[in-house]
């Protein structure tokens, strides 16, 4: 599914280029259950952006169902975005003064899905990220942090992606709630949802089958987490 060719990214500043990224590659297949992981200025995030076709790299190639993705316009870039890729964020980003339901649609509404349609795709999206249907109807700003990641997880689904990419979900959650959180997470990626997972934390990271560290912009280990199938049995 996705494939990374030796990813350069560099940004101008004022005394010449930064350069962020230094060489990146690996491969995903559909599936996985993948957390990128690396500390703060480590490249994580300008990796991301790349992975979530919001930036292109300076020089190599991205693969995305093997189309190279590096090439795209703009325009291609945002069709990527809206048919293949689905956002969860730290801060939720929700309209907080709309319906559950409503902040679920809304990606659904952009794509001129009949509302009928929209309203059942929502519905089916909030149940599959374990949110109950008696809290559909509340204002996003009435449910606690869990709930509202909960929604966003499934504002993420909605649209059916190929792929679900979380930066930093469990952030702005307490430990218990980030639990919950990424137990929802497990449970797509059992239901066949490819999983990225960003974050700095470790702790986080071992959710995920596998780990890709990033550190000074490379690479610097790849390893499968070998104890989670004893995880789903907890």
């Amino acid at each position: 599914m996705i494939k990374l060719e030796d990813i350069i990214k560099s940004y101008p500043s004022g005394s010449g280029e930064v350069l962020v990224l230094k060489g990146v590659s690996f491969e995903i297949n559909d599936g996985e259950y993948v957390a990128i992981m690396g500390p703060s200025g480590s490249g994580k995030s300008t990796l991301m952006n790349i992975l979530g076709a919001l930036d292109k790299p300076t020089s190599g190639r991205y693969f995305l169902d093997k189309h190279d993705v590096s090439s795209y316009t703009e325009v291609e870039l945002a069709r990527v975005r809206k048919e293949k890729i689905g956002f969860v964020f730290q801060s939720f980003n929700l309209l907080k003064r709309s319906t559950v339901l409503r902040n679920v649609m809304l990606p659904l509404v952009y794509a001129n899905v009949p509302r009928h349609e929209r309203e059942i795709k929502a519905k089916e999206a909030l149940l599959k990220a374990g949110l109950e249907e008696e809290y559909h109807v509340h204002l996003s700003n009435q449910l606690s942090g869990g709930q509202m990641q909960r929604v966003a997880i499934a504002r993420a689904l909605v649209s059916n992606p190929s792929i679900v990419l979380a930066d930093e979900p469990t952030g702005n959650l307490d430990t218990k709630t980030g639990e919950i959180v990424l137990e929802t997470f497990r449970k797509l990626n059992e239901a066949g949802h490819t999983v990225l997972l960003i974050t700095h934390e470790h702790d986080v990271a071992e959710h995920a089958n596998r780990i890709i560290f990033i550190k000074d912009g490379l690479v610097v280990k790849d390893e499968k987490i070998k104890h989670q199938a004893a995880k789903k049995h907890d």
